[in-house]
């Protein structure tokens, strides 16, 4: 049987859908989408909504236990991999 998810969304569907035009990146854009599929009632399983998304089950499961840990804000942050900063970010 698959798993039904059970996720409080505080947004509202017409506040994601402004943020998910308004975002800028790939990243931002999928996780916004996720939320607003969850709100409108779109997706209701888990596996469904991993395969809409073409992520694993457990991205989609760590993205919404970091929505769950911090809201929006949290889901958001995208950590970059440590090391160099690549050339333009760098002062001369």
């Amino acid at each position: 049987m698959a798993r039904q998810l059970i996720l409080a969304i505080t947004e509202s569907a017409l506040s994601l859908e402004q943020q998910l035009k308004n975002s800028r990146t790939a990243s931002q854009k999928e996780r916004l989408q996720m939320l607003w599929w969850l709100k409108t009632g779109q997706i209701t399983q888990h596996k469904t909504l991993a395969e809409r998304l073409g992520r694993d089950g457990s991205t989609v499961t760590r993205w919404l236990q970091k929505y769950r840990k911090g809201g929006l804000s949290e889901l958001l942050v995208v950590k970059s991999a440590p090391g160099k900063l690549p050339l333009h970010l760098t002062s001369f």
